[in-house]
């Protein structure tokens, strides 16, 4: 289900409440899941994952907001903020992290660039 919000042109997907979805889903807008996603999220917006979302897989957006359970990657290319009743067991890649109290996240951060536009390349060393 798709809907605009405002007026603005900006496309969000919804996935409510009771909705199982297994395999990988992809967005050019943002997404919001209440429901159950096995697999990846793919998106070029901004993700939110409500109380009752879960996501078994990677999680892939511009600022991401985690209010329910997440087992796997995340990377955020703005920001990731966890809730207070956010569970997140996975590896995180963000500029800014904010976790609120109550929340709990178990793995490592990266507070660098992200991982999809991290590049490795020689430095050269100024005087």
């Amino acid at each position: 289900m798709k809907g605009k919000m405002n007026g603005d042109s900006e496309e969000i997907t919804i996935i409510s409440h009771g909705v199982k979805v297994e395999g990988k889903v992809s967005s050019n807008g943002s997404i919001r899941l209440d429901g159950t996603i096995q697999g990846d999220i793919n998106c070029q917006g901004n993700v939110t994952i409500g109380e009752s979302g879960e996501v078994f897989g990677k999680v892939n957006g511009q600022s991401i907001t985690i209010g329910g359970k997440v087992e796997g990657i995340i990377n955020a290319k703005e920001k990731l903020m966890l809730e207070a009743k956010a569970n997140l067991k996975g590896d995180v890649f963000t500029k800014i992290l904010v976790i609120e109290a109550g929340a709990r996240f178990d793995g490592k951060s990266n507070m660098g660039e992200s991982r999809a536009t991290t590049s490795v390349s020689p430095e050269t060393s100024k005087p």
